[in-house]
């Protein structure tokens, strides 16, 4: 008996000296691990700040405002640079809608182009290799899929007629999953010993910023195909909104709203709201008379131009509505004669004045994080071109879900598009089952023909 107890102790020695090594092992890995962490938050907190923006004012509105305060000198280039930039876009306007797709895409490259140079003055100061070339590489892949998408979609019976664009639509969505495949891979090449959480921040970095340009566009142009009118009046509604409530938070304001944006007053942000609504649906009753504005963008194929023909739908014919009873006793009217579209514009209308400003609060938070002061010195007054359209990117995405839910219906011309590409055999086939279903109707007389 003795000689097994001295066999068994002498096991149970051997085990607790194995987890002791195994617990002095574990400890080193943890003390290791807290190295490694240390090293990477010692990096990360090594981040610089972002130098300010120079000032962009030309000289000659220098001179010519340099007696005012500084209050009254930022309201007048402001106001100038403001009524320089609408008359700029009512040409655009007037050129036709392939000059508001290219406005678009410019937009969305600056916008871009503002937000990554922010994450690279912080990233280039670490010597780390390709995050400027992937960034705008990842951006052409992203612009790739979406305008390709636009192309398969809206232009159809254009790609028919040249096989060298046949092959590049049929197989976009791989030719754009290998070149984004190809940039991951990159990525993953670049990464540098001990700046590992830097560089998956920035990679992240690039694509929540791909993620509010390129795909907040693309619901742009969406939104244009559906009728001009969809473009304008919420991009128009989103500016009214911003100068009306600085216009009253100028004068009028003294209730702050928010700390992000000190400067934002209550008294603007209610003024504000009901001038956008009174100006959303002045304006839709404008635009709505028009064909131009409310046709939907087709691309003709014989022509080779962008037309907007058509017989304008429901929404833009004048149509006759009873008053409230209790609107009746103030506007004295029993009836008003309106489109439906102008009932639309008040959704429009009331996004853009109290939703719609939560975009330009989210980049008063981005820019504060950073400790700049605007995004870029592009507009001299109003900062970057990504200060001016912080809230259109929110104001497109909510368009373009309000088409999806409560306005777009089947598109005869877009349908007829898609037909057109099938094969002869399969345009047949398409053709029978629908005759048949017309005869099943009572449509059509089975003894017709064709």
């Amino acid at each position: 008996m003795s000689a097994r107890r001295r066999r068994r102790a002498a096991a149970e020695q051997e085990e607790e000296e194995e987890e002791e090594a195994a617990e002095a092992g574990s400890d080193k890995e943890v003390d290791l691990e807290e190295r490694l962490c240390e090293l990477d938050l010692r990096s990360d907190s090594d981040i610089p700040d972002v130098p300010p923006p120079t000032d962009s004012t030309p000289e000659i509105l220098k001179r010519a405002l340099s007696g005012l305060s500084a209050r009254w000198k930022n309201w007048w280039i402001r106001g100038i640079l403001s009524l320089a930039m609408i008359s700029g876009f009512f040409l655009i306007i007037y050129l036709g809608s392939f000059m508001l797709m290219l406005l678009v895409l410019s937009i969305q490259v600056k916008c871009y182009h503002e937000i990554i140079t922010i994450g690279y003055r912080v990233y280039h100061s670490y010597d780390l290799p390709w995050f400027r070339s992937l960034s705008w590489y990842f951006l052409l892949c992203v612009n790739y899929f979406f305008y390709g998408e636009t192309v398969a979609d809206y232009f159809a019976t254009f790609v028919q007629r040249r096989e060298q664009l046949q092959f590049l639509i049929r197989y976009h969505r791989f030719i754009s999953f290998a070149l984004y495949l190809t940039g991951f891979c990159m990525f993953v090449l670049s990464l540098v010993k001990k700046h590992y959480r830097l560089q998956f921040y920035m990679f992240a970095w690039t694509h929540v910023t791909l993620l509010i340009t390129v795909t907040q566009s693309h619901l742009v142009i969406q939104n244009l195909f559906e009728g001009m009118i969809w473009f304008l009046v919420p991009i128009s509604s989103v500016i009214c909104n911003d100068i009306t409530a600085y216009i009253f938070g100028f004068f009028f304001g003294r209730t702050p709203l928010i700390k992000l944006s000190p400067k934002k007053t209550w008294e603007g942000f209610i003024g504000g709201f009901f001038s956008t609504v009174i100006f959303g649906f002045i304006f839709s009753y404008f635009l709505a008379q028009h064909q131009y504005f409310v046709c939907p963008v087709e691309y003709n194929s014989e022509t080779n131009r962008f037309v907007t023909e058509c017989e304008p739908s429901e929404l833009f014919q004048m149509k006759k509505y009873s008053v409230p009873p209790l609107l009746q006793a103030v506007l004295g009217w029993e009836t008003v004669n309106m489109y439906p579209f102008q009932m639309h514009s008040f959704a429009l209308s009331t996004f853009a004045s109290l939703i719609g400003p939560f975009g330009g609060f989210f980049a008063s938070g981005f820019k504060r994080a950073f400790k700049i002061k605007d995004f870029a010195d592009t507009i001299p007054g109003h900062g970057g071109i990504m200060d001016r359209f912080d809230c259109q990117y929110l104001m497109a995405t909510f368009v373009h879900v309000y088409i999806t839910s409560f306005i777009r219906g089947p598109n005869p011309s877009k349908l007829l598009k898609q037909l057109l590409i099938l094969q002869p055999e399969q345009q047949l086939s398409v053709y029978k089952t629908l005759k048949s279903h017309l005869v099943e109707k009572g449509i059509l007389q089975p003894s017709l023909r064709g």
